[in-house]
């Protein structure tokens, strides 16, 4: 019979050698990890499966009764038009929208971002990166306002453009005054869009609640009431524009929920 005692040093012994026999591996993932972030052709790789995976999730979720079209139909007339989106809430765009109709994204100038933006293009969408979703526009940072140009330049070339509308890790599903600047530089209007899925996980621990969309359920695009920005809208009126696409985006979100027969 084998005492306590006699096990205890057996126990010990690999409890030390379990972590010894892990770091090879460690130490070999730290040194292949940087290498792989930085090489265009893993990151491109991985582009095209999540590209693949988005078009399964379409292809598995049937449009549900009312779903409308993310850009044409009734709002063809609007076009071009600022596509707004909420964070957390925009991973399907690309696959949603129309193929063969020009759209130039705004993607986050983030390192984390970078994939978002060799997805968008995978669906022959151009990216431009920057943030646009400021709570100060006149106070926009460079990039932000080289970004807010390209944008501009695309509407006037009859491009649509999509911009996410809150601002990154604010205050979540509320509109910063960026997307209104582009409104009131542009002439052209916002039009607040919400796509989702019945079938869905969202991640309760993410600031902005994001929402990873599930095959096999049905789908919804719901496109809210447009909003028209003035150009000589002043401070106040901006404010007003700014809670009218909150408003709007919200009301499209919960519509689109209510379509695909869940609540949010």
């Amino acid at each position: 019979m084998t005492t306590e005692q006699e096990i205890a040093p057996s126990r010990a012994k690999n409890s030390v050698t379990g972590p010894k026999r892990n770091r090879p591996l460690k130490k070999a993932w730290r040194t292949i990890r940087q290498p792989l972030a930085e090489s265009r052709f893993a990151k491109g790789a991985i582009a095209s499966l999540f590209a693949q995976v988005l078009r399964f999730i379409r292809l598995t979720n049937l449009p549900a009764k009312g779903s409308a079209s993310i850009s044409g139909g009734e709002y063809k007339t609007l076009e071009p038009g600022i596509i707004a989106l909420w964070h957390g809430q925009h991973i399907l765009a690309p696959v949603f929208y129309p193929k063969g109709r020009p759209l130039v994204a705004m993607v986050s100038r983030s390192a984390d971002a970078e994939l978002n933006a060799l997805v968008v293009e995978k669906f022959g969408i151009e990216a431009v990166r920057g943030s646009g979703g400021r709570d100060n526009a006149r106070h926009l940072d460079k990039g932000g306002a080289k970004a807010l140009i390209a944008l501009k330049k695309a509407l006037v070339a009859g491009k649509n453009v999509a911009m996410i509308a809150d601002i990154p890790h604010g205050t979540p599903r509320d509109a910063g005054l960026g997307i209104v600047l582009l409104a009131r530089l542009s002439g052209r209007p916002i039009l607040p869009t919400a796509i989702t899925t019945s079938r869905r996980k969202v991640l309760e621990r993410s600031w902005d609640k994001t929402t990873i969309n599930l095959p096999f359920g049905r789908s919804s695009v719901v496109v809210g009431e447009p909003v028209f920005v003035p150009n000589d809208a002043d401070e106040a009126e901006m404010e007003r524009k700014r809670q009218e696409v909150t408003d709007s985006l919200n009301a499209a979100t919960a519509k689109a929920y209510q379509l695909v027969g869940s609540a949010e």
